[in-house]
Parts: C-alpha cells; structure tokens; sequence
C-alpha cells in the first residue's frame, strides 16, 4: 500500500533528525575551529535530480541555501552513469560550490538495495586553503588558494590518494584540512545510516514520494505565504565600505499575486580585491532575508526557495565573473538581507528589524616568530566575530549576535589553545546601539595581542566602519566600527596588516541600528540600560530624555 499524507508528514519529521545527525557528526569529527567551534557548515538531504529536501538547523544559510544549488552542479558534471555505490565527490569551487575557495562541499550518492535513491550534501569552511590566505587582498581567485574541479574524493569506497597528496602539498595546515574533507565524508555516512533505518521502519524502497510531497507542499505554502503581501514595485539601496571604494547595493522588490522577484541591477560593479560575490551567494542570502520575513515557518528545501526569483546583472559585485577574486565574499554577502528588508519593509510595515553590523567581523591571524625566535613554530588562528543586530519592531536588536549568518564565535579559551595570541578583552560595547524606542544590539569589543616570541599578520575584513547600521522608522544608527592598536593608532578595516609583539589589535565592533523614535522608548528601560552599561549617561540623557 502507499504512503498516505499523514505518513509522509511522519517520514518528513524524521528526516530533519536525519540530517541533524548528519550535521553533529561532522561538528564531532572536524578538525578546524570554525566547524567544531562556530558551526560554519550545512548538512542536507537531496533526491536523486538533486533537489534538497530537507536541511540541518545546525549550519548557515550562505552555505545551506548555496548548497541547495550546488548539489544540481554535481548531478550534471558527474553524470548518473558515472554514481557508484561507495562514492564520495567534492569541490570548492566558488561558482558551483558556496562562493568561495575556503568552503569545500561533499556530496555523497545514497543507494538501497543496488539502486540510487538520492544524495547527502555538507559543506564547510577550512581554515586553510593555501595561496594568499584568508583576505581580501588577492586579485585573482588563482591568487586566493587552491581551487578543487567537481571530481571524485574517492570512487567506490577507494579514497583519491593523488588529491589528498594535491592538497597537503598546497595549504598551510594539511593536517587540520584533510581531516576536514573526511569528516565531510564521514558525516554524509552518518546521515545514509539514519535514512536507511527510518526506510526499514516505513518499509519504502526509495525517497521519490517523499521528496514530491516535501517539495510541492513546501512550494504551495511559500506561494500562499508571497499571496498576502501587498503587491507593487519596492526600490531600496544602501551603501557599504567595500574595499577601496564605497559600494552601493541597490535592489528592486516586484511583488505580484504569489511571486516575487529581486534584482539588483544598479549595484556597483566587481572590485579589483576580494570582496566580489558570486551570484549563488546573492541568491542564497537574499533569499534567506525574503524568506525569514515572508515564510518563516515553512521548512526550508527546495519547494521553499523557488518562489524567490533572485537577479543579479553579470559582472556586478553582487554576481561576478570569474576569475574575480571572491575570498570574503560573506562581507558583502552578509549585508544584502538588510537591502532586500529594506525594501519588503515599505510592502510589510512593522515586520522587519532595522539594520545590523551584519557582516561577521572574521579575522584570520597567521602568527610568525620574531626575528630573534626563529625556531618557533608558525600558525594559523581564525576568529569569528559578530557586532549587533538591528532593533526589532516590538523588541530590543541582539548584542554580539551574528546575524544573518548564525554562526557562534569561538571561545577565548579555544582560540588561544590553536595559536600563540592572548584575548585579552571581549566584552560588549557600551554605546554602540542605536537609539530607538527599540534599542540596537551592542557590538563588542576584542583585543589581541601576539605571545612571547611572536609577531602576527591579520587579514583585515570589516564592514560598517564607515557606513553604519541606518535605524528604521525614525531610529537612530549604531555605532560605526573601528580597527586600531591599543594606543588609538587608526588601522584599515580591510587588507593584510602586521601586529608586532608588544602591540595590541583593538576591534571595537558595529551596533545595529535602533526602531523608532528614541523619546518613546520606556524610561524605566533607559534606567534599565544605563545601570547595565549597555548606554552611556550622554545617551540617557540626550537621546532618551532620561532626567538626572
């Protein structure tokens, strides 16, 4: 007998601890901080066309949603009469992976009883991938590091002895970068054991049904969902630092009956340095920003995506050529919900917050000994850091939350045990929200300093350091960022700079911006904050009306 509805609700439940599973298997096994630490991954389900039907919650959208794409990109290079039963296939390529050389996705074919029945996909970032680091500096993506074709990891179980020799020969970390790509291969053989039980339990013999019925229901549900926004045509722009030259992100919304479209003709063109985007992370970080206003309950799959047509003219910054250098293409990435928001806010009043720091204050450290201490060991150390996001509606922005991406930052005590650097301050930023009846989430402050024996290189790739977080509805902006030594010598926000022992990196960190008008904001909250440390007296008293 088929399946009914109801048991496909069921079989659809389940898939997501599938995936779950397959998700904290890879956190458990990985190798690099930014996975086992942040949870800079995806882990998904895919049917055998490559249509994602389900998603880990663990994981970010840049790479879920790119992901989602992605996995159609491996279907057709590799070619069904080429998917074997043990294989495992790979790639960072930045056009048909997640954006950029740093991320390395693996996908996985899944068989039952000698027939292909679909694939496992997961992707993370490594924090090594050779050439000039993780920077912004690099002109070219053959600058940024070695580039992996869609190919094989291992064929019918037989891992590529020759690709793992390429790739040791290449990074800086081999150990830690390897190790990756098995926890990669690792986590989709988890997720393969998970479905394959729950298939004995439900006695089917593949996920076709299933897929159908969790794509079109999500589909049908998105659409319903585009239907009761207003229609009309919706114009926002916003301008951010880029690298050397202000970039202006600029979006149409068209909004008719149950579709929607985004374009983004009129943004700047490419840079010359790495903060290009490909379109696949445009696409996949506007989406998500239309999705979590319009359609936040749906589950996110394929079904949930495609009703968002997202456009990006060729050779813009928002959808660039290669072989554009695209290293930190999340700088820009991250900023694009807050020009999609911008826009779905005239169309949707009172729903969307008001803009955040939003790009993750990521920081890569190469630590080198000093002249004098040449027989130090070198090493690699890469932060994640997150400013505040912008007041809500009805409720306060979030202090030292990485939004729209969801990573989590590493600890102190995790960062200091993979290189030779002391924290030694992280704490919030008194001031940095924007004022607001709503108050913006309060960036941090970080500051580092190299140990005995060692100088460091960071690569620099901050945004909002010249263009704040804007408040919304009559809110005020955040606090813009700034990059400096201890001693107020002013640093650049994006590029390669050297720290040298005895010096101390000071990051003070963006706030979001505030909801409206300050002088509405309760009074006992303005005491509430100031008593915290969360405003200054200044604010108190000058912005909120607090009497002394």
């Amino acid at each position: 007998m088929s399946p009914t509805a109801i048991d496909y609700q069921i079989m659809w439940n389940r898939l997501i601890s599938v995936v779950e599973e397959q998700a904290t298997t890879l956190i458990r096994t990985a190798f690099s901080t930014s996975v086992r630490e942040a949870g800079d991954l995806s882990a998904g389900l895919f049917d055998r066309n490559g249509r994602m039907m389900a998603q880990a919650v663990t994981g970010t959208p840049g790479h879920v949603n790119a992901m989602a794409e992605s996995v159609t990109h491996f279907v057709r290079e590799i070619g069904p009469e080429n998917v074997f039963d043990g294989d495992v296939f790979i790639t960072n390529d930045p056009w048909l992976g997640t954006g950029h050389l740093h991320d390395i996705t693996v996908v996985s074919p899944s068989f039952r009883d000698g027939k292909h029945i679909g694939f496992f996909a997961c992707t993370a970032h490594v924090v090594d991938i050779g050439g000039r680091g993780f920077g912004p500096d690099g002109n070219e993506v053959y600058e940024e590091g070695l580039l992996i074709p869609i190919m094989k990891f291992a064929e019918r179980g037989n891992v590529s002895k020759d690709l793992i020799r390429l790739v040791r020969s290449n990074v800086r970390e081999p150990d830690q970068v390897v190790g990756d790509m098995y926890s990669l291969a690792a986590c989709n053989e988890a997720g393969d054991r998970r479905l394959q039980t729950m298939m004995g339990e439900f006695g089917i013999a593949d996920i076709d049904g299933l897929a159908d019925f969790v794509i079109e229901t999500s589909r049908k549900a998105t659409h319903e969902a585009i239907a009761k926004v207003p229609d009309g045509t919706f114009n926002h722009s916003m301008q951010v630092d880029g690298y050397d030259a202000p970039v202006n992100m600029v979006v149409r919304l068209d909004i008719k009956g149950d579709q929607i479209k985004a374009d983004f003709d009129g943004t700047s063109g490419m840079s010359r340095f790495g903060v290009n985007v490909p379109e696949v992370y445009t696409r996949a970080y506007a989406c998500y920003g239309l999705k979590c206003a319009i359609a936040p309950e749906v589950p996110n799959n394929t079904g949930s995506l495609e009703p968002f047509e997202i456009t990006a003219p060729e050779g813009c910054i928002l959808a660039a050529r290669r072989p554009a250098p695209v290293s930190v293409r999340h700088v820009l990435g991250h900023l694009v919900p807050d020009v999609v928001l911008g826009a779905l806010h005239q169309a949707l009043p009172n729903t969307v917050p008001a803009e955040g720091a939003s790009a993750l204050w990521n920081i890569q450290i190469s630590a080198r000994a000093s002249e004098s201490e040449s027989g130090l060991p070198n090493a690699e150390v890469l932060m994640f850091n997150s400013g505040g996001t912008g007041a809500r509606p009805t409720l306060d922005g979030l202090s030292a939350t990485a939004f729209p991406s969801g990573v989590s930052t590493m600890s102190v005590e995790a960062t200091e045990h993979v290189g030779p650097i002391t924290v030694w301050r992280k704490d919030l930023r008194e001031g940095s929200g924007g004022a607001g009846a709503f108050r913006g989430g309060l960036g941090q402050i970080i500051e580092i300093e190299p140990r005995e024996g060692y100088d460091f290189y960071f690569n620099a790739m901050f945004d909002r350091v010249e263009n704040a977080a804007r408040g919304r509805e009559g809110g005020l902006a955040g606090a813009q960022g700034r990059v400096e030594l201890s001693d107020g010598t002013k640093l650049r926000s994006k590029g390669r700079q050297l720290i040298k022992n005895g010096q101390r990196l000071k990051l003070s960190l963006p706030g979001g911006g505030g909801y409206g008008d300050p002088s509405e904001r309760d009074k006992a909250g303005v005491a509430e904050d100031l008593a915290a440390g969360f405003i200054t007296e200044e604010q108190a008293t000058e912005l909120y009306g607090l009497k002394k």
